[in-house]
């Protein structure tokens, strides 16, 4: 019974490094989003944290417009690396986990 404890509590340790390990990978993955006419550009990480942002000197010209166009584009890029963010850190900690029947369920 203890070596089941121990061996559980083994590979949760394993598992929170991989997803420590995950984390700062995903700063290093880099997500592009673009305006629909290409006037704005952002390049975010999967850990959400803006890299650049490129503005077409039209836009530079109406607040409104570019304001516009920065929430727009900036929405569309957080919401690819949340998903990106997601996906992997749901796949370490599913691997990380003991075989439950019934959990896989809870993963999908």
């Amino acid at each position: 019974m203890f070596g089941d404890l121990m061996g559980m509590m083994g590979k949760l340790k394993d598992t929170q490094e991989k997803v420590k390990a995950t984390k700062e990978r995903l700063n290093t993955v880099l997500i592009d989003e673009d305006s629909a006419d290409g006037k704005l550009k952002i390049t975010i990480t999967a850990n959400r944290e803006i890299k650049s942002i490129a503005i077409d000197d039209t836009l530079l010209q109406d607040k409104e417009q570019l304001e516009d166009y920065l929430v727009l584009t900036l929405n569309k890029a957080i919401e690819k690396a949340t998903n990106v963010n997601e996906t992997e850190l749901a796949a370490v900690a599913k691997e990380g986990m003991p075989n439950i029947p019934g959990m896989d369920s809870l993963f999908k």
